[in-house]
Parts: C-alpha cells; structure tokens; sequence
C-alpha cells in the first residue's frame, strides 16, 4: 500500500479547479490597481504646524503635500536633529519595486491559466516573500534614519525608532504613520493566495486520507 504521502503529492499535481483559476486571475487586479495608491503615509503636527505635514510613500514614487512643499519643510525639521534628507533617490526600494508587482501580477495570470496545486503554492511562497521582504526594508529604513544622526546636528537627541504603524511623540511633534490603500491592495492580493493556498492543502490532506481509507489503511 503507498503512503499517504504519495496521494498527497499526487494532488498537488492535479490541475487548479475552474473557479480556483478565476480566482487567481482576479487577484491580480488589486496589485496593479495599487500602483494608483500610495502605500503608506507618515505625517506630524506640531504647535507651529497646526495644518500638520506628510508625505505619502507609493510604489514608485514619494510625494508631498502642500504641492510637495511638506517634504521640504519636514527635512528642514529632520535637519535640526542630524536626521538623513527624505528624498526618492535615497530610497532605492522604490526603484525594484514596481517590477516586483508587475512581475507578481504577470506570474499569477500564469498560474491562473497554466498552474497546478503546487504552482499555486509556490505562487503564494512567492507572493508572501516579497511583501515581507518590502515591509522589512521599509522598517530598517526607518531605523536608519532615526539611528544615523549626524552628531553635528544643532539639536542632540537620542537614537530612536521612528513610529511604523500608530503614533509617537519626538520631542515637541506628534507623528503618526499608517498604510494606505495599496498596502491594503497588496494584502487582498497576498491573503487571497494563501487562503486558497491553505484550502488547497487542507482538501490535499483529505484526499490522502480518502484513498487510504478505500486501500483498507
């Protein structure tokens, strides 16, 4: 009698379900539709900023409000206490990273008209990586600029890790700093993988246990 295994891997190979496939397809709709939202927004407020400032971190791009005037004033502020200038060239992560969901995009059509079970796992490995890895980077690029201070600075403070999701206090400004709606775009995408992923696993476990059962195991 073959183990269990066997059936199991045997069903990983077994095409994806029609509405599996439409699934799939459909989840790519929200990667490229986060490309027309900014995936994060860090802002502050303080006594001489009653309207507050902020800037929107998008796939691709890093903008400002007030016309990109706030990105001025809050590197004017960082200035005063060493921090590094908030500038598109100095994140690189945003150069990858549009080529990174456009290729996500592209390998889930492909797995929604040529993928097995195993290829949809791979798909969501895939998928979960990359978003980890981008959220990763982005919070040790936070810790950089609040570490890396320049000793020369006019006002001397302490390292610190600036806020990643919530609010916190630095000296007289309250920050605040949330994801946007293509973060939220990004993590349909991801989460509907993986919900589909595991649904694939947990019928796979059933299928193995059923031919065992028929075998008389």
């Amino acid at each position: 009698m073959e183990p269990p295994a066997t059936d199991f891997f045997r069903y990983l190979d077994r095409p994806l379900e029609r509405w599996q496939r439409i699934t799939i397809g459909l989840l790519a709709v929200p990667v490229l539709l986060s490309f027309l939202f900014p995936l994060w927004r860090i802002s502050m407020e303080a006594p001489q900023y009653p309207k507050g400032l902020f800037m929107d971190i998008w796939s691709y791009d890093l903008t400002g409000g007030n016309g990109g005037h706030d990105i001025v004033e809050i590197n004017m502020l960082n200035h005063y206490i060493g921090m590094h200038q908030i500038e598109r060239d100095e994140l690189a992560d945003l150069d990858w990273m549009p080529f990174a969901l456009g290729a996500l995009a592209l390998l889930c059509w492909r797995t929604a008209v040529l993928g097995n079970v195993r290829i949809l796992i791979d798909m969501a490995i895939v998928a979960g990586y990359v978003a980890l890895f981008a959220f990763g980077r982005f919070v040790y690029v936070l810790y950089q600029f609040g570490h890396e201070l320049d000793p020369r600075a006019p006002i001397r403070v302490d390292g610190f890790q600036p806020v990643i999701i919530g609010s916190r206090k630095v000296a007289n400004f309250m920050t605040h700093s949330y994801p946007q709606v293509g973060s939220v775009l990004i993590g349909l995408f991801v989460g509907g993988l993986w919900l589909l992923t595991l649904h694939g696993l947990w019928k796979g476990r059933r299928v193995a246990l059923a031919a065992r059962a028929a075998a008389g195991g």
